[in-house]
């Protein structure tokens, strides 16, 4: 399974957008990576899917197996995303999705009054 981090600020509030993700693969489907292509970011699935084979043809040549999916994008979550889980089977069928990663920062508010007298 590979895991890409998404750039902040891919989303607006209050819009239903989606992401196409087009992903390159060698011959014998074992080594993928992600494909940057000019435009990713749609604000409805139909533009999305309409502009998917475009996105593919952009890339043409620079994997042996390309494919895409545009992934949805719940208004809700959108600003919690931070990565775009995605695996190839062997069969070359993708499977991906927007996630939010499980990383919690944690922070003390409450600070020791610091001692001048004390510090060098």
């Amino acid at each position: 399974m590979w895991t890409v981090t998404v750039a902040r600020g891919l989303f607006r509030h209050g819009t239903h957008r989606c992401i196409v993700l087009v992903i390159g693969c060698s011959n014998m489907m074992t080594d993928c990576r992600e494909l940057q292509v000019p435009v990713s970011v749609f604000e409805t699935a139909d533009q999305c899917v309409a502009e998917r084979p475009f996105a593919m043809s952009d890339v043409q040549g620079q994997a042996q197996h390309i494919m895409a999916k545009c992934l949805p994008v719940d208004p809700a979550l959108e600003d919690d995303y931070d990565q775009i889980v995605w695996n190839v089977h062997p069969d070359g069928a993708l499977d991906a999705s927007l996630a939010i990663s499980s990383v919690v920062i944690a922070s003390n508010t409450v600070r020791p009054e610091k001692d001048y007298l004390r510090q060098q």
